[in-house]
C-alpha cells in the first residue's frame, strides 16, 4: 500500500482552512474522515497486484554497444481495471542510459505507465543497451496500481525471469572483407594478374611464357602434345587452435577495455577467416583451469560458437599455468596444427611460464603468439620538454626494449610473433595468418 502525492496535497490543502477558522481535533477530523474515506474507496478500486499474470519475449542476445528489446505481457484476471506504473528492473550494466553524461550505473530502471482492462492483457517494451558483455538477467517487476481516484495505491513484485546475453561486439569484421579478397588472390580465383600460390596441388593447364618452368609436369606434358604446367592452391583442412589467456596479464587495460577483449577481437577475425578458408577452427580459453572450449565445429558454426563463447569470459587475477596450459592444448590439437596463442609479452610471464615447456609445441605444430601492445607506451616514447617527459620517454623506451628482446627470443625457437597496438592486432594476426597459409608452413 501507499499514498500518492495527490492525498498529501489534498491533506496539506485541508490543513490551511482547519488552521484558520477551526484549529482543534474539531476540524482535523472534518477534513481528514472524508479523505480517509476517499482513499480507502479508492484502496478497494484498485486492481489486486498479486493476481497479475507477467510473461516475457524478445531477443535473448545482443551484440555489445547495440539494443534489445525484451517485451513483458501484463495479464489482468481480477474484475477491475488496472491502472498503474510499473518498473522493470534489470542490471545497471543493462540499462540504456538516460541521457548522453549519464553513466551506466546511474541509469534508472525503466517505468512504464499501463491501462489493462478487467480480464484483458497488455505488451509493453523494454530497450536494453548492454554496456558489458555476459548475461544480464531481469531483476523483480514492482507494479504500482492505482485506484480511479490516484489517492491510494496496491504495490508489489513479481519475479519474471528472463536472460540477455551481451555478445562480444567484433569491431574487427570490417577488416574481414578486405582478408576474404587477399584469400582469393592466393587461391587464383580472381581476375587479377596473380597466379594462385600454396602448396596443395589444383589442377592442370597449358604452359604460358612467363610460368615458373619448375612448375611443369614432364609426365602429363609427355602424354598431350602440349606442355602442362601444375597450379597450386594454398592449404585446406589445416587445424587451427586459438589460445586464450585469460590470467592476470589479461586484465590489464589498454585504453578504455582489457587485454583480453582485443584478443577475443583478433580471435574473431582470424576464426572467420580460417573457417571461410577451409580450415577447421577451435577455441581454447585457460589460466589455471579450462575457461571455454569450441571444438569440432563446422564451418558455418564457427563464428557463432565462438561468440557465445566468449561473450561470458572474463580475466581472472591469477598467475596463468603455462605447464597447464600447454598441455591442454597439446591434448585439444592431437595432429600438427598452427596454435594461435594470445597472451602478454611481458617479460616475467614469459620466462618463467611460456619459454621452459615452449618446445612442447614448437616441436609438432607451428606456434603464433600474438599481444596487445600499449599505444600510450609509444606517446611516453616520443615525449620531450620536461623532467617529468623525459623519465617517461625512458621507461618507455626500456619497456619497449623487453618486449622486443622477448620477442627475438620466441622468434629465435620457431614462433611468429605479433606485437601491435588493440585496434591492430587483428588485421595483423590475420596478415600473419595468410602469409603462413601462403608459404605453405601451416
Amino acid at each position: 500500500m501507499a499514498l500518492t502525492g495527490r492525498a498529501a496535497l489534498l491533506a496539506a490543502l485541508g490543513s490551511l482552512p482547519v488552521g484558520i477558522w477551526e484549529p482543534g481535533w474539531t476540524g482535523i477530523l472534518a477534513v481528514n474522515t472524508p479523505l480517509a474515506l476517499a482513499c480507502a474507496c479508492d484502496f478497494a478500486l484498485a486492481a489486486p497486484v498479486r493476481r497479475l499474470g507477467l510473461t516475457r519475449s524478445g531477443e535473448t542476445s545482443v551484440r555489445l554497444g547495440e539494443t534489445a528489446d525484451v517485451d513483458l505481457t501484463v495479464t489482468n484476471p481480477s474484475g477491475r481495471p488496472l491502472r498503474a506504473v510499473i518498473r522493470d528492473a534489470w542490471p545497471p550494466s543493462s540499462q540504456q542510459p538516460l541521457a548522453e553524461n549519464t553513466t551506466p550505473e546511474r541509469a534508472t530502471a525503466p517505468r512504464h505507465r499501463l491501462t489493462v482492462p478487467a480480464g484483458e492483457r497488455r505488451r509493453l517494451t523494454t530497450r536494453l543497451r548492454p554496456t558489458r558483455r555476459g548475461d544480464h538477467q531481469a531483476d523483480r517487476v514492482t507494479i504500482r496500481s492505482y485506484g480511479p481516484l490516484g489517492l491510494f495505491a496496491r504495490q508489489g513484485s513479481h519475479r519474471a525471469p528472463w536472460t540477455v546475453r551481451a555478445l562480444p561486439p567484433f569491431t574487427s569484421r570490417k577488416h574481414l572483407p578486405a582478408k576474404l579478397a587477399r584469400l582469393r588472390e592466393l587461391d587464383g580465383r580472381t581476375s587479377v594478374l596473380t597466379r594462385g600460390q600454396g602448396t596443395e596441388f589444383d589442377s592442370l593447364r597449358d604452359y604460358v611464357p612467363g610460368d615458373d618452368t619448375r612448375s611443369i609436369d614432364w609426365r602429363a606434358t609427355a602424354r598431350r602434345s602440349t606442355v602442362a604446367i601444375r597450379t597450386w592452391r594454398p592449404e585446406r583442412d589445416r587445424h587451427i587452435l586459438l589460445v586464450l589467456d585469460t590470467g592476470r596479464t589479461s586484465a590489464g587495460r589498454v585504453g578504455d577495455a582489457p587485454r583480453l577483449d582485443a584478443s577475443m577481437d583478433a580471435a574473431l577475425l582470424l576464426g572467420a577467416l580460417a573457417s571461410r578458408a577451409g580450415d577447421r577452427v577451435d577455441l581454447l580459453a585457460y589460466d589455471r583451469r579450462v575457461r571455454a572450449l569450441v571444438q569440432g565445429r563446422s564451418a558455418g558454426d564457427v563464428l557463432p560458437s565462438l561468440v557465445d563463447a566468449l561473450a561470458t569470459l572474463e580475466p581472472e587475477l591469477i598467475e596463468t599455468d603455462a605447464r597447464g596450459l600447454t598441455s591442454m592444448a597439446l591434448r585439444t590439437a592431437s595432429r600438427s596444427s598452427l596454435i594461435v596463442l594470445l597472451t602478454s609479452l611481458d617479460r616475467a610471464p614469459i620466462e618463467e611460464g611460456l619459454l621452459p615447456v615452449l618446445s612442447r609445441l614448437t616441436k609438432r605444430h607451428k606456434v603464433v603468439i600474438a599481444s596487445v601492445a600499449d599505444p600510450h607506451v609509444q606517446r611516453m616514447a616520443t615525449a620531450r620538454g620536461t623532467t617529468e617527459a623525459v623519465y617517461e620517454a625512458a621507461a618507455a623506451a626500456q619497456e619497449r626494449s623487453e618486449r622486443l628482446r622477448t620477442a627475438e627470443q620466441l622468434t629465435h625457437r620457431g614462433v611468429t610473433v605479433v606485437d601491435a597496438a588493440p585496434k591492430a592486432l587483428a588485421p595483423a594476426l590475420a596478415d600473419a595468418y595468410l602469409s603462413l597459409k601462403a608459404g605453405g608452413r601451416l
